[in-house]
């Protein structure tokens, strides 16, 4: 029997991972290396309507259901910012609409990002948080 997390059990994990790093420079580090591993986005989706609006950078968001559960695949044209991806998608990817919207991003406050991020990329992380929950609405209204 597989044992399934949630979105908060990730959330926690995610915390615990952060917890390894002295400082901010190290953490960043580790965002960044996130990112790196995000999946190939195809370029033909990188379209206007998927364009994440409120990023500084470029970001596109793809979103598709599989069954009972959201899948989301995501890009940016920089490298702090597809971490920040990378640290969503932990959280929130391959997940039911109902389970994104019954968590609430305190990771954001207890990881620091909300400090120690600059207010333009404080801005994209909650225009991408903004489409995943209301993604979820969406599907969930229509499930």
């Amino acid at each position: 029997m597989t044992t399934e997390t949630t979105a908060e059990q990730a959330q926690q994990e995610l915390l615990e991972e952060f917890e390894l790093f002295d400082n901010w420079m190290d953490r960043y580090q580790y965002i960044i290396d996130l990112g790196k591993q995000l999946p190939t986005f195809p370029e033909d989706w990188k379209t206007d309507e998927r364009k994440i609006q409120g990023c500084q950078s470029n970001v596109w968001m793809h979103h598709r259901r599989e069954g009972e559960r959201l899948h989301f695949q995501a890009i940016s044209d920089a490298a702090i910012v597809s971490g920040l991806i990378a640290v969503l998608m932990r959280i929130y990817n391959d997940r039911r609409p109902e389970d994104i919207r019954a968590t609430s991003p305190h990771f954001l406050k207890d990881l620091g990002l909300d400090k120690h991020l600059s207010p333009t990329r404080s801005n994209g992380l909650n225009a991408m948080l903004e489409r995943i929950y209301r993604v979820a609405e969406q599907e969930a209204a229509s499930a």
